[in-house]
């Protein structure tokens, strides 16, 4: 059982079982697409866990562990929408061997000149990509992508999801006072964004989703993801200097 308190402040009891099967009526009856994200985002680590499990067992084969998240996420999204709650089945169950095979199949699937880009350089290539416009002179692209790899920066691995705090603004031995504390106001300011551009933040920088992944799981096109990036950076971009 978990704890909560109602508007009152008392404690109430809160039944992860009809959480759960809240979510899914939602989801799957109601088509909540919060509780798509919800849900996926309960069951990343399950997936994560699968994924270096198997990535330790890899047989030397041409991948690296960034491949293996991503087949992972690849995975969870097809569990999820092949998913019947009615049948009685734990989803968690249900799901590993979706995401098993998913790995599997994806990893098999690598050509050699494929596997030699990395998960992380695929997915940093289309960032970048998706934050210079089309009709941009020269200095105006390296404009944008100097502030776009510096918001990438300071977004990775901040708990944007499930954390409803801001990060420790401490400097740690390599961070500086003003670099933590701008990345906690930065996540702040994610937290203000409108729905759509907070969840491809959240997604693809916490989770490291690349955009293909997030349209899946957001049902839209991954040119929009494309579009909702790049807003989300230029919503952030004049936020941050307002407050300067």
């Amino acid at each position: 059982m978990m704890q909560a308190r109602d508007s009152s402040g008392l404690e109430l009891v809160v039944d992860p079982h009809r959480v759960e099967a809240s979510l899914w009526r939602r989801f799957r009856f109601e088509d909540d697409a919060r509780c798509r994200e919800t849900l996926f985002n309960r069951y990343f680590a399950l997936a994560r866990t699968i994924a270096g499990r198997l990535f330790r067992q890899r047989n030397a084969r041409p991948a690296d562990r960034g491949d293996f998240d991503q087949f992972a996420c690849e995975g969870l999204l097809h569990a999820l929408d092949s998913y019947d709650p009615l049948r009685g089945v734990p989803f968690s169950a249900f799901a590993r061997r979706r995401i098993s095979g998913n790995i599997a199949d994806g990893i098999a699937a690598l050509s050699e000149i494929g596997a030699q880009s990395s998960h992380r350089n695929r997915v940093e290539q289309e960032r970048l990509r998706s934050i210079v416009r089309e009709d941009s002179d020269a200095l105006v692209a390296l404009s944008d992508l100097a502030v776009g790899i510096a918001l990438g920066l300071m977004l990775e691995g901040t708990g944007l999801i499930g954390n409803e705090q801001s990060p420790d603004p401490r400097p740690n031995g390599y961070d500086s006072l003003a670099w933590r504390e701008t990345q906690a106001m930065l996540v702040a300011e994610v937290g203000r964004l409108p729905d759509s551009e907070a969840v491809v933040i959240r997604q693809h920088y916490d989770h490291g989703l690349p955009f293909a992944q997030v349209a899946h799981l957001m049902g839209i096109s991954r040119g929009r993801v494309s579009q909702l990036h790049r807003a989300a950076l230029d919503r952030l971009r004049k936020r941050m200097r307002s407050i300067e």
